[in-house]
């Protein structure tokens, strides 16, 4: 009989991770202790419970600007070297706890040099975080970085750069994050020409706040090898008919970086029964689960998946298809791949599954 459903059983499932952002998963109390270090004033609580509470209500209001106003507070006790390595360093952790085997974990180190920081100096603190963390979990994951420019600011050929750089010391790839609606991902083509000419691998933020228009930017004039969310690629697909542009996306195996929770709470879709994940799988997409923000959100991989077990009715081979899935699209070499998926991935939902 296979294992039930169970959220320790699932805890206990080997997961694969794309879609995660560095600040938006502090932990509560480090983000407190943090804050008493750098003499940042802003939090709302120095309780860790409420402004745990804080985060996920903000998360949840609907409104946007409070949303961000989260990033405010955790961007802000990440300005120094200690203390980007110690929130490295606790993300790797917790995904590990959480049977999370493989991650890419994403941030824009633009956002960490408000105190006179060097982007150089930035990623190589949260790269020894990493290298921490993977150590301190007993080596159960590897983590693979992703370098993010913003959106709404110019420089996103300096972030190229440093993908360029660092990838022999861990960054796997580039992304651009931050407003979707009114900063396509075309305002600097030459980025993303120049990672490919330097065999970089790339994702980017698209079908999150804006339709397929973003979408086909991302895909057919950037290159993109997967997108991040990519919920409303559904709107080209209508009464079971696939739409040229997503009927492209799905044949050439694009990835889909979908995070129910915070598909929701940023309106992506209304709510999570109408969330299209379970059509764009019977589809035959390449869909993988993910939790975006685990601090704002109040999330976890294993919850995710719960909840669309839950919602949908997934079962073990659904779950066992999303981390194939999520393997298959990592910035990895092939051989890495194919080991990820036959020697961890095939093995844990085998035994899960009998």
């Amino acid at each position: 009989m296979p294992t039930p459903l169970t959220t320790e059983a699932i805890r206990s499932a080997p997961k694969v991770l794309l879609h995660d952002h560095l600040d938006g998963g502090l932990r509560p109390q480090t983000v407190i202790e943090l804050a008493a270090a750098c003499g940042y004033q802003g939090l709302p609580t120095t309780d860790p419970v409420a402004l745990g509470d804080w985060f996920r209500d903000n998360a949840n209001s609907g409104s946007l600007v409070r949303y961000l106003e989260g990033f405010a507070h955790t961007c802000g006790v990440m300005q120094d070297e200690a203390a980007l390595v110690r929130v490295a360093a606790e993300a790797v952790q917790d995904l590990a706890a959480d049977g999370v085997v493989y991650a890419e974990i994403r941030y824009a180190p633009e956002l960490f040099t408000d105190q006179g920081l060097s982007l150089e100096q930035a990623v190589e603190a949260v790269q020894e975080g990493f290298r921490q963390g993977e150590a301190a979990s007993g080596n159960r994951i590897r983590v693979g970085t992703l370098l993010c420019a913003m959106r709404q600011n110019d420089g996103w050929q300096r972030i190229a750069d440093l993908v360029v750089r660092y990838r022999d010391a861990g960054v796997v790839g580039f992304d651009i994050a931050g407003p979707e609606l009114g900063f396509p991902a075309t305002r600097e083509l030459s980025a993303f020409e120049y990672l490919r000419r330097q065999n970089a691998h790339f994702t980017i933020h698209a079908g999150e706040a804006d339709g397929p228009e973003s979408i086909h930017q991302a895909v057919q004039y950037c290159g993109a090898e997967r997108l991040g969310h990519g919920v409303r690629l559904v709107e080209d697909i209508e009464d079971g008919e696939v739409g040229h542009l997503a009927a492209y996306v799905r044949d050439r195996r694009i990835a889909l970086e979908m995070c129910p929770t915070s598909n929701v709470q940023t309106g992506a879709v209304p709510s999570l029964a109408e969330h299209p994940v379970k059509r764009l799988a019977d589809l035959g997409f390449r869909i993988t689960i993910n939790t975006d923000n685990r601090l704002m959100s109040d999330c976890t991989v294993t919850g995710e998946l719960e909840s669309v077990v839950t919602q949908f009715g997934f079962g073990w081979d659904d779950l066992r298809g999303f981390a194939v899935n999520a393997a298959k699209a990592a910035f990895l070499p092939l051989d890495e791949r194919r080991a990820l998926i036959q020697d961890v991935l095939e093995p844990g939902y085998a035994a899960l599954a009998k």
